[in-house]
């Protein structure tokens, strides 16, 4: 399920190996029966929920008793090093209003304390909270500064300024500086949380 009917259909458009029913879903308000699932999977969803409490509710209503929700999270900006350079970059493009939706949505919801706290809100025993550091690569500076700037919603917050193109190449140029114009091999951090029913 997914809230945005395109991303479905990206989904389906890449298929998988086994049988799938797909389906738009607001994750506020499930559309399924109480106890219909085992476990619930929520890939890098989480952090945009309005009320992840309220969401995590939903996802404890829809789970069998002794069900799992599996779910996981980027940390800071600061240890995602290729979003950290293009906030960086655009920043100081726009250096008495900078655009914050990095920083503020993708990785803003990283807090252990606070994932405890909406988790039991849900309705679920203690989580199990476990970092995960990866890499992340891309071929060029340009490609994370183009995914980021012009590929996610920060893109909303840069044509609000005016600008689009010149801050891409703003961030491409502190992604450069940080890492090179090639292929690029960075760090990238993300949170992984299991939680019973």
């Amino acid at each position: 399920t997914d809230l945005n009917p395109a991303m479905i259909e990206q989904a389906q458009a890449i298929g998988t190996s086994r049988p799938v029913t797909w389906q738009p879903a607001d994750a506020m308000q499930l559309p399924f029966p109480d106890a219909s699932f085992d476990v619930v999977v929520i890939q890098f969803g989480v952090m945009f929920f309005p009320d992840k409490a309220k969401a995590l509710g939903e996802v404890r209503r829809v789970l069998r008793p002794g069900g799992t929700v599996l779910f996981n999270v980027w940390d800071r900006i600061e240890v995602n090093e290729a979003a950290d350079a293009v906030a960086a970059g655009v920043a100081g493009f726009f250096p008495n209003d900078p655009p914050q939706f990095l920083a503020r949505a993708p990785f803003g919801y990283f807090d252990h304390a606070v994932i405890t706290r909406d988790v039991q809100a849900g309705g679920f025993a203690a989580p199990a909270i476990e970092t995960m550091p990866a890499r992340g690569r891309a071929k060029a500076a340009s490609d994370a500064a183009v995914g980021y700037c012009q590929g996610s919603p920060l893109r909303a917050e840069i044509e609000a300024r005016g600008w689009l193109e010149q801050a891409t190449d703003a961030a491409t140029k502190e992604v450069a500086r940080r890492f090179g114009h090639g292929p690029i091999d960075t760090k990238i951090q993300a949170i992984v949380v299991t939680a019973a029913r």
